[in-house]
């Protein structure tokens, strides 16, 4: 019988051709015949967080001799976040990738379904950012007003009918809004949506009484992007959004910080209340759009799956500044973060409902 944990590695399968140690790994797990292989540690979620977490995975294979090298899905924080909240034991992920913070309804869920302690682990910053082509691409000055209108489903609860740009700002290109993003499971449509949008809608008083009125109603307004073709979801496939933005120069893309950085050559960064999205305007919050990143590990996992010590020990020794990590696009954390994130995991110190709900 397949089981989650197996899933995951054939899922991955393609992320992991042509590396023999994860191939085993696959095998043992799935019940083929190098059942003598160590296990795999099983990774969920963000697809921001997730070349982090293979860089960790990769660093840390190569640090410890014959370590199994570990099995990293993207499948967006949401659903990575549900499927890490399953239950404990072998069959389920050991760690979930988050692009945003657990909420305190997937806590309790988790709870609910026996995974008695988790760790909470900040890793980093990013920023949601937003592209055109590098050559000839779309000019945009944005706000988040005009995100705001841009992109929702129902601006302060009225029909979306603008088309156009100049239809959003007079001031802008009268070219036809289309935005390639993530879809509804990706943690960095949740924090565009926390960040970027929802804090707009709260600017008009009728939207704002919604929120205790009438939740749902709240959210149709101000936390629901528009579904038409001028908003058009890519899954969880960064590198796509980037390919179709640099080949087209209408098109502008949402996604994280890192994945700008890698791709300077093809796509370029547009300001946000006149701020550029760089890594020095994230990490010191003058970019509007800025978030922390994070991991949750079960602790219930420890001693269980081999190596899952080793690979938190490897995050530490990569998310300074000037580390392996803040060379591929991560904005480090302040060293107080650091230290206290270093300080949950040597503690094996589990995440409160009280704790996530400050």
């Amino acid at each position: 019988m397949t089981t989650p944990r197996c899933s995951a590695i054939i899922k991955s399968r393609a992320l992991l051709a042509g590396a023999p140690v994860a191939m085993l790994a696959l095998l043992a797990a799935c019940g083929g015949e190098a059942e003598s292989g160590p296990e795999a540690i099983s990774i969920v979620g963000s697809s921001t967080v997730y070349p982090f977490a293979q860089k960790v995975a990769e660093d840390y294979v190569a640090a410890n001799e014959g370590a199994a090298a570990p099995v990293i899905v993207s499948t967006g924080s949401g659903e990575g976040i549900e499927e890490f909240c399953a239950g404990e034991g072998p069959a389920t992920a050991d760690i979930v990738n988050a692009s945003r913070r657990m909420t305190v309804t997937e806590f309790n869920r988790c709870g609910t379904n026996g995974v008695s302690g988790i760790m909470e682990i900040k890793v980093g910053r990013d920023g949601i950012v937003f592209v055109s082509a590098l050559d000839e691409g779309i000019e945009l000055d944005l706000t988040p007003g005009i995100v705001y209108r841009a992109l929702a489903a129902n601006p302060f609860g009225e029909e979306q009918t603008s088309a156009n740009w100049a239809d959003v700002d007079a001031s802008l290109p009268n070219e036809p809004i289309l935005v390639y993003g993530p879809p509804a499971t990706s943690g960095t449509r949740d924090a565009l949506l926390d960040l970027v949008m929802t804090p707009v809608c709260r600017t008009n008083g009728a939207m704002a009484a919604l929120e205790e009125s009438d939740a749902a109603a709240f959210a149709r307004n101000c936390h629901a992007l528009r579904s038409d073709q001028a908003y058009l979801d890519q899954g969880e496939q960064d590198d796509l959004i980037v390919r179709k933005v640099a080949n087209n120069p209408r098109a502008v893309g949402i996604f994280g910080y890192s994945y700008l950085e890698a791709n300077a050559d093809s796509v370029r960064g547009l300001t946000v209340n006149g701020v550029a999205p760089t890594a020095e305007n994230i990490a010191d919050g003058s970019y509007p759009a800025s978030r922390g990143l994070y991991i949750y590990v079960k602790t219930a996992h420890f001693g269980v799956t081999p190596g899952l010590e080793d690979y938190l020990a490897q995050w530490t020794q990569s998310w300074s500044a000037g580390g392996p990590l803040a060379a591929i696009g991560l904005i480090p954390a302040t060293e107080e973060q650091q230290a206290a994130s270093a300080a949950v995991i040597e503690g094996r110190t589990p995440l409160t409902s009280e704790a996530l709900a400050e």
